[in-house]
């Protein structure tokens, strides 16, 4: 399997955009801030909804027609952060794939966190039917906020590994 991986990692290094994001002067940090666009979407749009799932933020919309709302904006968010991240890992992938940050990271954290997303999404339409939500709502947007914060601090922690 290993050997499977790194046979990937080389074939996706020469490619053109694998080759082109590494060795320009721009397209790495321009690659970079599209990604980081993105989570900021996702994040932000994640975020919204689950503070709203809490309990805080204002009492304007029920979580439902936020989630409505959003709803959108959030996957073009997510979208934009795998183009992104698919492009920085094309780069230099046999660096990420040795890197116990980004194994943790691509590999625990963000399948439990978007499968926890998905399942956020799915029943914040009848959690958020009413302006109060009930406290498995609270406990859910809660739990998300905790599972994207280890993902960001995996990704933080990339560079140092």
């Amino acid at each position: 399997m290993t050997g499977m991986l790194e046979s990937f990692a080389k074939a996706l290094e020469a490619t053109p955009w694998g080759v082109g994001v590494r060795t320009s002067l721009w397209a790495y940090p321009f690659t970079q801030l599209v990604h980081f666009t993105g989570l900021s979407i996702w994040l932000g749009t994640n975020l919204a909804l689950d503070l709203r799932l809490i309990g805080l933020g204002k009492n304007r919309e029920t979580a439902a027609e936020l989630r409505e709302d959003l709803f959108a904006w959030n996957w073009i968010g997510f979208c934009i952060v795998v183009l992104g991240g698919f492009l920085l890992f094309s780069s230099t992938a046999s660096t990420f794939l040795v890197n116990v940050a980004f194994r943790w990271k691509l590999g625990v954290f963000v399948p439990c966190a978007l499968l926890w997303h998905i399942f956020v999404q799915w029943k914040a339409r009848d959690w958020g039917a009413t302006k109060d939500t009930p406290v498995i709502a609270k406990f859910s947007g809660l739990a998300e906020i905790l599972l994207w914060v280890c993902v960001i601090t995996a990704a933080v922690e990339i560079p140092n590994h």
